[in-house]
């Protein structure tokens, strides 16, 4: 890339399901860098490999894009300059380059069966050689290369690998990492289906598309040195490549759907926010250079740097991301968390009375909660009575006093003029200290009768938000089950 040129990437998946968490730092480091450098965020659809896509797959990804802030400056259905931005509709250019290729004696046809190819790698095993290609179609006469093409016998096309030299790319993240030709493998670039490989639709688009700067994971690595080949191939100039670190699981194993969720929609899904698993995706590889960790997404595109990536493993801390979400989540108004928790509150079948009552509830419990799903199994007492009591909490904190002190607290709460923070923490303490007890004894007793756990907000905070008439009802029931 000359100094001129202003930067352009892309972000090319694959519709093969939903969308990887790898797959969205993938987009999101992408996004961030064309953001910052003011070039252009290209969306491309590679669907090459026919028997791996999903239906509905585009769509979802397309959506999950949207939801995540990620918005592309050209891509499918929004157009751009160098569309089609999906491969299976640029057949014609792979077919051209195709050509060049195969005029240039540098690509060629390849007729073995799949069991030649088969028994050809158990031998190389065998001798404890490296699997690889013997050549033995580049080694047919001419003639009989036309007439097997001339018969239809089915073929794949194959990118001749020169022998004895080193390929060199050059990583905004890795330095200079090179490659001895010799340990390459020729690499099929057309599928006997007629369909172009990753390898040569992905450099035929890059260069078409005008891509500056190609960023992508680490699994990409190996590949490298046969897209230069490409490029040099074609007469073309290589883009800068920056390839991202691997995502591990705490035990250090690649991160992997068999782990735990990896899918973006699962997060979606389970309530986390698109700021919070954008700033946690955005931590795995990169920081600021300093201790900071709450970052919006302009922040973010203020801060980011390719420099700042780093080369080995990120852990995907699930924790972390919790902890995130938490800090994100009490950033939130109030009204925008209640109509977002309003319509899984109704699918679960819990009345939360209204939205004046549910914004009481989201008000003490924000600070607890590290998910919008956290409502249904942490704040469930604000919506239903206790039909149950956590035994640990109740062997420790219901004594054999503790019915008749509720009972005792229960008669003056019934005549209390005013129901509030205030209000009930005096009667409590008051009640203490004529039993001569510590008023914490009291406090735990009824925060287990009125929500059957031990944690949660301040006791007084929680009574007042859900009424006189609950708390009443719950201490009653409570000293008629616990005794």
């Amino acid at each position: 890339m000359t100094e001129r040129q202003t930067p352009r990437v892309r972000f090319a998946p694959s519709p093969t399901g939903f969308l990887h968490v790898g797959g969205l730092r993938t987009a999101l480091y992408n996004y961030l860098f064309a953001r910052k450098t003011g070039g252009t965020f290209v969306l491309r659809i590679e669907d090459t490999d026919r028997t791996r896509i999903v239906e509905g797959a585009v769509e979802n990804l397309l959506k999950t894009l949207t939801w995540s802030g990620l918005e592309f400056d050209e891509g499918p259905g929004k157009g751009g300059g160098y569309g089609p931005y999906v491969q299976s509709e640029r057949l014609n250019l792979y077919r051209e380059h195709r050509d060049i290729l195969m005029d240039a004696r540098q690509a060629y046809p390849c007729f073995c069966a799949p069991e030649r190819l088969e028994e050809m790698r158990k031998q190389q095993q065998k001798m404890r050689i490296a699997p690889k290609y013997d050549r033995h179609c580049l080694k047919l006469p001419p003639e009989k290369v036309s007439e097997l093409l001339a018969a239809g016998t089915p073929h794949v096309i194959m990118m001749k690998v020169p022998e004895s030299e080193t390929l060199t790319a050059n990583d905004d993240i890795r330095g200079d990492v090179e490659f001895i030709s010799d340990r390459l493998d020729d690499q099929v670039i057309v599928k006997s289906d007629g369909y172009p490989t990753y390898h040569l639709a992905n450099v035929v688009d890059d260069h078409l598309m005008g891509i500056t700067h190609v960023i992508r994971g680490e699994e990409w690595l190996p590949s490298t040195p046969k897209h230069i080949l490409l490029y040099r191939y074609f007469g073309w100039s290589v883009p800068q490549f920056a390839h991202l670190p691997l995502l591990l699981n705490a035990d250090r194993s690649k991160l992997s759907k068999r782990q735990g969720d990896v899918a973006v929609e699962e997060y979606r899904a389970a309530g986390y926010l698109p700021e919070a698993l954008v700033n946690f995706v955005a931590l795995l590889g990169w920081n600021p250079g300093d201790e900071r960790e709450i970052f919006s997404l302009e922040e973010l595109v203020k801060e980011f740097s390719l420099e700042r990536v780093g080369k080995s493993g990120a852990i995907f801390n699930v924790d972390k991301l919790k902890w995130l979400n938490q800090q994100h989540l009490r950033g939130l108004p109030t009204t925008s968390i209640l109509e977002k928790v309003k319509p899984s509150l109704t699918a679960a079948g819990l009345d939360y009375r209204d939205d004046a009552y549910l914004a009481k509830v989201i008000d003490a419990m924000k600070d607890r909660l590290s998910s919008f799903d956290d409502f249904h199994s942490f704040a469930l007492y604000f919506f239903r009575d206790p039909e149950n009591y956590d035994e640990t909490a109740r062997r420790k904190n219901w004594g054999p006093e503790s019915g008749k002190q509720v009972g005792i607290l229960l008669s003056r709460l019934e005549t209390v003029p005013e129901f509030s923070e205030q209000s009930l923490e005096g009667t409590v303490k008051e009640l203490a200290a004529e039993l001569g007890i510590s008023p914490g004894r009291i406090i735990h007793a009824v925060r287990l009768a009125v929500s059957g756990i031990s944690i949660g907000p301040g006791l007084y905070e929680l009574m007042t938000v859900l009424g006189r008439e609950t708390v009443l009802r719950r201490l009653r029931s409570a000293i008629r089950i616990l005794g």
